[in-house]
């Protein structure tokens, strides 16, 4: 993958991903309670996510986020931190 490939998803991820975090809404979203996000739990909750954002947060590629690779993909700016409070 270019970098120019990543950057742009990375800014359309930003502008188009819902917040999301494997703390207090992980069970929402982790439709299975694995600990992991598949694309498809992802898109189940957060449907405007295309394969391509979430391959662009999957930084180990194999099909699932970790909360290693949430925490990452939020302080890249590709989805917001939660908020607190």
């Amino acid at each position: 993958m270019t970098n120019t490939f990543r950057l742009t998803a990375i800014a359309i991820t930003a502008l188009c991903v819902p917040a999301f975090a494997m703390g207090a809404g992980a069970a929402e979203v982790d439709a299975n309670g694995d600990g992991i996000l598949s694309v498809a739990e992802v898109q189940a909750v957060y449907p405007d996510v295309t394969a391509e954002q979430f391959s662009a947060m999957d930084l180990n590629a194999d099909g699932a986020l970790d909360d290693g690779e949430v925490i990452a993909a939020q302080e890249a700016g590709m989805m917001p931190a939660p908020s607190e409070g």
